[in-house]
């Protein structure tokens, strides 16, 4: 697995290395931190070959995209009631690593030690037409398992 290790969250981990930890560590959560709009329309992780679903908790909310002032309290609400605890491997997607990556350092500070961000996000970066296709990267492009309503 490669990762780089700031001080404030556990690290940054590529879509791959995101589902080899989900899937080698049954105790790993996945949280979505993206809107329900994006969960609706653009689609989800699926995890249920791995026996669990994501967690899905927005960061921010459309349109003002404030960060959610209860979001940490939210998150380890639902982590714990999943069995999880402070040393539990927690890693956190959005539509292109930004936003994950502010969830994570959120836990983080809240005392959660393993909080990982999924840098690529769902849907990758942007192409040269500054158009999020999917297609550069992200859990989608990538193949891994995904579902959309």
């Amino acid at each position: 697995m490669s990762f780089q290790r700031p001080a404030d969250y556990a690290g940054e981990l590529s879509v791959a290395d995101a589902y080899t930890l989900l899937k080698e560590d049954e105790k790993a959560e996945l949280v979505d931190v993206r809107t329900p709009a994006e969960w609706t329309w653009v689609g989800v992780p699926d995890l249920g070959d791995l026996g669990r679903t994501p967690i899905f908790v927005e960061w921010a909310s459309y349109p003002g995209m404030r960060p959610a002032a209860d979001f940490a309290q939210r998150v380890i609400a639902e982590l714990t009631a999943r069995g999880a605890d402070q040393e539990t491997p927690v890693l956190f997607l959005c539509r292109s690593g930004v936003r994950s990556l502010a969830a994570a350092r959120a836990l983080a500070s809240a005392g959660w030690r393993r909080c990982y961000n999924v840098s690529e996000g769902f849907e990758g970066g942007l192409d040269a037409a500054t158009h999020r296709r999917g297609g550069l990267g992200g859990w989608r492009a990538g193949g891994l398992p995904w579902t959309q309503t």
